[in-house]
């Protein structure tokens, strides 16, 4: 590619991501691709819930959501606060939002026939 050709101004490490990186955001998909810790992640981008609160709004069984939530909490999506007794999930941070948030706005125009952005 010619310096001419990069009409956007990317810089190279903008266009060509490292293997590490790569790997990090196929692992972050991965664990996105099952119906249930998407939905949690929603909420979670929402604010934080312990997992009874999850369990309830999801309709999925206590011991369920624990062992998604310690699987998006290793894949480095989700982070944990307590509050006395209870511990407190919530999207890890803005990029994590963000994420979900352009997921679902896509899935949206998939299912409802909204236009896409160009």
């Amino acid at each position: 590619m010619y310096a001419r050709d990069n009409e956007s101004g990317a810089t190279p490490a903008q266009e060509q991501p490292t293997g590490a990186q790569v790997e990090a955001a196929v692992e972050a998909f991965r664990m996105l691709s099952d119906a249930t810790r998407l939905r949690l992640m929603w909420l979670l981008s929402t604010g934080e819930f312990d997992v009874g609160s999850l369990a309830a709004s999801i309709g999925v069984a206590r011991p369920s959501v624990s062992q998604h939530l310690a699987k998006l909490r290793l894949a480095g999506l989700v982070q944990t606060r307590r509050d006395g007794r209870r511990v407190l999930y919530r999207a890890r941070d803005a990029h994590v939002r963000a994420l979900i948030g352009e997921a679902l706005f896509h899935a949206d125009h998939e299912v409802s026939g909204i236009p896409r952005h160009d």
